[in-house]
């Protein structure tokens, strides 16, 4: 009871709170805050990919469907509007069967019409800029920031862009011991598009010796046939609680230049070639990946390559660096959140 009393002085009354996020490292951004929700009645909005459904194994879960801008800028705007239709619909339900009293979300795109229709029907709207988003804000943040209720960047840059918005940056470097690593290299496209020239470029380097040891494939969005290569194993998805165990057991990992996997990785103590999908190739809806690769590159984190030719190379240069540790700390953030909610939660006594 005592605990109980305590927990209730300190974050007020508990919260209807929604955590709304699409797949990948937005995702991630929002399940790093968990000693902050773990305190209200939660439930999470995300994409339909293979992480939002094996979260669903252990929180409660909304599912919507994937749109975003870019897809009009890579030469399919019915096929964005109508997963924009179809997305509006579902979060008004969302939001109608929900009720919650705050939104929490990191974006993107497809978490934008729930996140807009909490914040209009009452409800308090935090927008979390994503830690991808180090010089320039995102398509989200630029339509979320004006409706929000608070807003919080991660990145002196974004900072100077939006000077009334408040800073948090969670890098940080580990000086922790690498941990014992096997003879095995995790390649993985994420969780929301198709990749096939990083697929092609590491079936091509495996092929050609540069890959020894085991390798494991995650090829997303496309269809694959096994490639008969011994030592190579294929899978679309892997749910999240396995693929924390292979980063654990990974000495390798060649991912595309989503900062939620780059960090992952990272934090596990892997050697980490970065290959970020290109705009310019129709990859993706523009070159967020690019600037994260090279701003981790910079520090000495990671390679980073844009041309499949030059992926044994990076995979060269990164054998032969020392491995660095680092990960995100969102602990600050989250102690600010906490005052924020208790603050909300007493007005609701």
């Amino acid at each position: 009871m005592a605990d109980a009393t305590a927990t209730e002085q300190n974050t007020g009354r508990p919260l209807k709170m929604c955590l709304a996020a699409s797949g990948g490292g937005h995702l991630r951004q929002i399940l790093d805050l968990e000693s902050v929700w773990k305190e209200h009645d939660y439930f999470f909005v995300t994409e339909d990919t293979a992480l939002g459904r094996s979260l669903g194994e252990k929180h409660p879960v909304e599912l919507v469907e994937h749109y975003a801008l870019g897809q009009a800028r890579l030469g399919h705007p019915l096929h964005m509007a109508a997963g924009a239709w179809r997305n509006f619909r579902q979060s008004l339900g969302i939001v109608r069967r929900q009720k919650p009293d705050v939104v929490i979300s990191t974006g993107a795109g497809a978490v934008f019409f729930t996140a807009l229709i909490a914040k209009l029907s009452g409800a308090k709207f935090v927008h979390i800029e994503s830690f991808a988003r180090f010089h320039h804000p995102s398509a989200f943040g630029k339509m979320a920031k004006p409706v929000a209720t608070i807003s919080f960047v991660q990145s002196p840059a974004l900072k100077k862009i939006w000077p009334d918005a408040e800073l948090f940056d969670p890098f940080r470097m580990l000086d922790t011991p690498r941990p014992p690593k096997q003879e095995l290299t995790f390649a993985t496209v994420g969780a929301t598009l198709p990749f096939p020239r990083l697929v092609q470029a590491v079936l091509d380097l495996k092929r050609a010796g540069g890959l020894p040891g085991r390798l494991v494939l995650q090829h997303g969005d496309q269809d694959l046939e096994d490639p008969g290569i011994p030592g190579v194993e294929i899978c679309r998805t892997i749910p999240f609680d396995e693929l924390q165990l292979l980063l654990r057991d990974a000495d390798m990992v060649i991912c595309h230049g989503g900062s939620g996997s780059l960090v992952t990785a990272l934090r596990a103590g892997c050697r980490v070639v970065a290959f970020p999908r290109r705009f310019d190739l129709g990859e993706h809806y523009d070159d967020h990946q690019e600037e994260i690769s090279q701003t981790f590159a910079d520090r000495g984190l990671l390679q980073s390559v844009r041309d499949e030719t030059k992926l044994g190379e990076a995979v060269a240069a990164a054998k032969a660096a020392e491995p660095k540790l680092a990960t995100t700390d969102q602990t600050a953030l989250a102690n600010r959140l906490r005052e924020l909610f208790a603050g909300w939660g007493a007005k609701k006594k």
